[in-house]
């Protein structure tokens, strides 16, 4: 799945997860969440967490298989 980084950080900080938001700043503009696992894990998130999070921002809009 894609998302666009500066979705995923509107995500986060509408969830007053500003800290990741920060953190996500190093990720590509567009993640791909099977190729950057490593770099999501790597700011405290994990594929369910993501899609969590995506699924309750819902911004399923920006989203593609």
């Amino acid at each position: 799945m894609e998302i666009s980084k500066e979705d995923l950080v509107r995500v986060l900080r509408t969830e007053g997860d500003n800290d990741t938001a920060d953190k996500a700043g190093s990720l590509p503009d567009r993640i791909d969440t099977d190729r950057d696992a490593a770099a999501l894990t790597a700011i405290g998130l994990d594929r369910t967490q993501l899609m969590a999070k995506l699924a309750a921002g819902g911004f399923g809009r920006t989203l593609s298989p």
